[in-house]
């Protein structure tokens, strides 16, 4: 555990990757750009199986708030968050080529 900006977060801290920007998609995907300069594919709805604090990102207009707030992507006005290092390990290496290919 550990606590930036003073919000208290679950897991380590890894200085190194920040989330620098992101772009939402449909069907509950989002694009992250991180701040090692990779960018990735994060299936939003993956958090639905996490428990009740993410019960709300199953609407779509809920997930359509996300933001990035001091290197880390919130939602609905910061009652929801989730750290780097968690977008990072859960997603999946993006390139347009692969994307085209899949979808």
């Amino acid at each position: 555990m550990y606590i930036k900006d003073g919000i208290c977060y679950a897991g380590e801290l890894v200085p190194e990757i920040e989330v620098a920007s992101i772009k939402i998609l449909d069907d509950g995907m989002m694009l992250v750009d991180f701040s090692t300069g990779e960018t990735r594919l994060f299936d939003v709805t993956s958090l639905l199986d996490k428990g009740s604090a993410f019960a709300p990102l199953a609407s779509e207009e809920n997930r359509r708030t996300a933001k990035v707030t001091h290197g880390f992507v919130s939602w609905l006005d910061g009652e929801i968050d989730i750290a780097p290092e968690t977008l990072y390990s859960e997603s999946y290496k993006y390139t347009k080529e692969v994307y085209a290919q899949e979808f």
